[in-house]
């Protein structure tokens, strides 16, 4: 009986734990005269209410592993700890900010770890122990990823974890981790939009394709120290068991990004560009036949199945032809452009050499 209890008396310690009095944040920015860096797009969030409500939006945190992206003077921390959180892994490109974190470490004995290096090439699969990894199938793991991320820095890094997301690599090889980010509004709404809207973009096919996504709340930019000139919204992703395209990630971005490059206009027009010139008509007909898409339509108009239909008709044409894949529109324009440059009007011999490795 008395085990029992000092278990129950051990857990309680735990679920009610806070962080001691410290410095605000604030309070922090002065002491180590931190300012925010414009190259570097930070903005500060220093209102713990708001920090609170991001962390909500995660979900239950108590007992949860944490990696955080740019926790810069640590508002956001402190609001992570108090939820509580068991494991709070914390990755700091900015050496200015490592001093006011191991002040929150040393509050938090075992709960905080400080990591000095960049999100975009630290090796998160080697974050946390195996032994909190699920199943994919399963439910996710108890393990999130939270940040308010820099502007500069959140598309790239969003991207770089949908591939990780199709691979089941970096965070995700502990099965399908949350992940609780913020973004530019307009980011956030691209993120977010739904088919025909304004805002749909390849943004939006590459994540929702992979995740569930949702848009929390906004946070208004007089909130920020700076104030930057737009809003920041506040979005969820939960990893599907089975994305809605079964295709490798790289071949779903090619086919999206060429299809969004003419936004404005019919997709056939996105579509003529994954082909070379020789063989483009025929192709690009055949692709848009095999997938049954209307090659009139806008590309904001296509769905996520049209996507699907067009990335295995892509994906067919690829396997009868496999140097496809590799050919870019661009080096054949940039072919072009040199032999102009280096064949006078005169010359009757002109140098195909360039282009020699196109397909069809």
């Amino acid at each position: 009986m008395s085990t029992f209890i000092r278990m129950m008396a051990a857990s309680r310690k735990l679920a009610l734990f806070r962080l001691p009095p410290l410095p605000t944040v604030g309070e922090l920015i002065k002491l180590y005269n931190l300012r925010a860096e414009k190259q570097l797009s930070q903005n500060f969030l220093l209102d713990l209410k708001l920090t609170d409500k991001i962390v909500r939006q995660a979900g239950s945190l108590r007992d949860a592993y944490v990696c955080e992206v740019g926790p810069g003077p640590g508002g956001l921390t402190r609001s992570i700890l108090n939820a509580g959180a068991a494991d709070l892994l914390v990755v700091e490109k900015d050496t200015r900010f490592i001093p006011g974190l191991k002040l929150l470490s040393e509050a938090a004995p075992g709960k905080l770890r400080i990591v000095h290096g960049d999100i975009l090439t630290y090796r998160t699969d080697r974050g946390f122990p195996q032994s909190i990894s699920k199943p994919w199938e399963g439910d996710p793991p108890n393990l999130h990823i939270i940040g308010n991320l820099p502007f500069s820095v959140s598309t790239p890094l969003i991207i770089k974890w949908l591939e990780n997301i199709a691979n089941r690599t970096g965070p995700f090889v502990y099965g399908r981790t949350r992940l609780t980010l913020t973004f530019q509004e307009e980011v956030a709404e691209r993120l977010t939009a739904s088919t025909s809207s304004r805002q749909r973009s390849r943004l939006s096919v590459m994540a929702q394709y992979l995740c569930t996504v949702r848009s929390r709340f906004t946070i208004p930019g007089r909130a920020f120290v700076p104030k930057p000139k737009v809003d920041v919204g506040v979005v969820h992703f939960t990893p599907l068991v089975q994305p809605q395209i079964e295709q490798p990630f790289k071949m779903v971005e090619k086919v999206v990004k060429n299809v969004f490059q003419f936004r404005r206009k019919h997709c056939y027009r996105g579509v003529e560009m994954l082909f070379p010139e020789a063989c483009r008509v025929d192709l690009t007909q055949e692709m848009l036949q095999r997938a049954d898409v209307d090659p009139t339509l806008r590309p904001t108009e296509l769905t996520i199945p049209h996507f699907r239909a067009l990335v295995d008709a892509y994906a067919h044409l690829c396997a009868t032809d496999p140097g496809l894949f590799h050919y870019d529109f661009r080096d054949e324009l940039r072919a072009k452009h040199v032999s102009r440059k280096t064949h006078s009007p005169t010359d009757t011999f002109v140098d195909t050499s360039a282009t020699s490795l196109q397909p069809c």
